[in-house]
């Protein structure tokens, strides 16, 4: 049982994690409207979880754990799409807001999310491979599936990610078909 005041402390929390809610991505839902960084973790965890059992050897609860927190410094600084400048040191900022934001946390469950963030960024461990790969791919997805404003850059798709979902066959099989998906888009588009 938690004593009242890690009780507090993890509502408190729970409470500034809602932020990621309306924190918005650069991509778009298929109805058109921006996409969150809540919603964007949501499907990474269903990917996680319908995906998962293409690949043995991996603890799928580690997995899914991983994919929850890889975004959640997000809370704090925004999303930081991979276009702009400052996505060089998206890391580090991330890695500041999310110490920042779980400081309330009991300090056992504080170091367990710091120490998934971390494995996730270092992707050595089965788990970070999928996790990094998973996180690429519904990226691609969601461009795919959107209601994108005209002029969106499909063929960024193509080179996103591309050294993170190479790094597994589940992920890279998965890579191939959204390939084909964007190719796709891009056929749909009119000439400028």
């Amino acid at each position: 049982m938690m004593s009242p005041d890690d009780l507090v402390g993890t509502l408190d929390f729970l409470r500034r994690a809602e932020a990621l809610k309306s924190t918005l991505r650069s991509g778009h839902a298929a109805s058109g409207r921006p996409e969150s960084t809540a919603e964007h973790t949501w499907r990474l965890c269903l990917m996680a979880m319908v995906l998962a059992d293409g690949a043995d050897g991996l603890d799928p609860l580690r997995l899914i754990k991983m994919c929850l927190v890889h975004d959640l410094g997000e809370a704090v600084g925004g999303d930081i799409p991979a276009t702009d400048p400052r996505a060089a040191d998206k890391a580090a900022q991330e890695r500041r807001d999310l110490l920042s934001l779980t400081d309330t946390l009991p300090p056992a469950r504080r170091d367990e999310i710091l120490g998934l963030w971390e494995e996730y960024e270092a992707g050595t461990s089965p788990e970070a491979v999928l996790a990094k790969g998973f996180d690429k791919l519904e990226t691609i997805l969601q461009h795919n599936q959107g209601r994108n404003p005209p002029g969106f850059d499909y063929a960024f798709n193509l080179a996103y990610g591309a050294k993170h979902t190479a790094r597994h066959p589940l992920t890279a099989a998965i890579r191939a078909v959204l390939d084909e998906d964007t190719r796709a888009r891009m056929a749909e588009r009119p000439a400028g």
